[in-house]
């Protein structure tokens, strides 16, 4: 090869005015570009505060924050690398980047499933105290005992009578607020939570703030709000005074029209994914027993307007009519009528309703706007008939295929327990939310668990 050629195989790329880039010049500077980026990448996640323990490893905070220092990385050196205009390293960027982050919420969500495991067996969690009034270091307690994966371990509750009874089974009475220190130190007691400060000035407040620090040991202060996710509460110190703000649930506006794309985007790929399902599924329905394929049934969505939601039948064609005979025998919640074994159920109805393969049609109700991926479960008219004012929040948003109460247990929930979840998911739902719903979907319908 002469030196000619050698020198013109050599170039890899020429920028607009002509400027040669050779192999080695464009390793060099992939390498350099690599290198900041990993460097900005871990700065930014530490700027947004992705490894704090209050944040890591509960909720999807943990994931908004990792994606918003991993796009707000990519934006910035992408931009950069525009302006100095070096398009084989902006090519390199985007695709590193893109699959760096893809790779970087899968390690996240891997860290997150074997803490959660070790949390299961009382490892890796807080040793808790309470301190405060007697009923509401109750609602505490059994508002944290309801969410084990937090990682609050309660030893003990310190109130004003040390020798009332326990608090709850397994949650003793162990101390007044006199010697608070002495108890914080018998029970190695990581962290103090204050349920009421009724007895505590501010000023002693503070000053039990600066005898844990040297401790070791984190104070935090329980407010009397509840079911209100983080995005919606906000701290502005007021002369001294942190004062907490409590933002309106959003119903409109961008956040919502997202939603709306996310639901198109969603059932279409869905309806296609699940075609073969869709085309073999009313075969077999037919095939095992005689009737209609599809069970049309009127729902209330948004606002509460009706529309008619579609299921595959997995019933006999009667069944609407033996259901009165039935319900003394039902096995619901008290106001939904369920049955563990139901006779009414064909064959092959029990499999599809283990794995929630009746409610695929559904996905045209999404598509047709009645419905969304993610939201309250869509209520009948008799049921809406009893229910209380508040209990309306529920139609806000639109009624979700899947929810809150179908990665949570799903029949197994009480009724109060799925109102709760359902005017929790309306009152703080996000689409980062909506994201980590439809993945636990997925494994809760694989497993069938809850569903009959």
């Amino acid at each position: 090869m002469t030196a000619g050629a050698f020198a013109a195989s050599s170039v890899f790329w020429r920028d607009p005015v002509g400027t040669p880039f050779t192999t080695e010049s464009y390793a060099a500077g992939t390498a350099a570009i690599a290198l900041a980026y990993g460097l900005i990448w871990t700065i930014a996640l530490g700027v947004h505060d992705s490894r704090r323990p209050a944040v890591f490893g509960t909720g999807a905070e943990e994931y908004n924050r990792v994606l918003a220092a991993s796009l707000s990385t990519l934006g910035l050196l992408t931009l950069f690398l525009y302006l100095v205009d070096v398009p084989p390293q902006r090519t390199f960027l985007l695709v590193a980047g893109s699959v760096g982050i893809v790779l970087l919420l899968l390690g996240r969500w891997a860290w997150r499933k074997r803490l959660h495991q070790q949390r299961r067996r009382q490892r890796n969690s807080y040793r808790t105290l309470l301190i405060g009034e007697r009923r509401k270091s109750a609602d505490v307690a059994r508002l944290l005992r309801s969410n084990t994966l937090a990682g609050f371990n309660i030893v003990g509750v310190v109130t004003t009578d040390p020798e009332e009874p326990d608090l709850l089974p397994g949650v003793p009475v162990v101390a007044s607020y006199d010697g608070l220190l002495q108890t914080v130190e018998r029970f190695e007691t990581d962290t103090l939570i204050v349920t009421s400060a009724d007895a505590l000035t501010p000023r002693r407040l503070r000053r039990l703030g600066w005898e844990l620090e040297p401790m070791g040991v984190r104070l935090i202060v329980a407010t009397a709000l509840t079911d209100v996710a983080g995005p919606r509460i906000h701290t502005r110190p007021v002369a001294g005074l942190p004062l907490i703000h409590v933002e309106s649930p959003q119903f409109q506006g961008w956040r919502y029209l997202a939603k709306r794309t996310l639901d198109i985007f969603g059932s279409v790929v869905g309806i296609v994914l699940t075609s073969p399902l869709l085309i073999l599924i009313p075969i077999l329905i037919r095939v095992d027993s005689a009737g209609p394929v599809f069970f049309p049934q009127q729902r209330l969505g948004l606002r509460g307007r009706a529309f008619t939601m579609y299921k595959f039948r997995s019933m006999h064609v009667d069944a609407e009519q033996e259901r009165f005979g039935l319900l003394d025998r039902s096995d619901g919640n008290g106001v939904l009528f369920k049955m563990h074994d139901d006779p009414r159920v064909t064959k092959f109805g029990k499999f599809i309703r283990r794995h929630s393969l009746d409610e695929l049609p559904q996905l045209f109700n999404v598509l047709k706007g009645d419905m969304s991926l993610v939201g309250p479960r869509p209520p009948l008219p008799q049921e809406a008939d009893g229910y209380e004012e508040w209990m309306h929040r529920r139609m806000f948003v639109r009624p979700g295929i899947s929810g809150l109460w179908q990665v949570s247990g799903r029949s197994n929930l009480s009724w109060e327990e799925s109102v709760r979840l359902d005017l929790y998911y309306v009152e703080n739902w996000s689409m980062m939310g909506d994201l980590l719903i439809l993945w636990r979907t997925i494994r809760a319908v694989a497993k069938g668990d809850g569903a009959y």
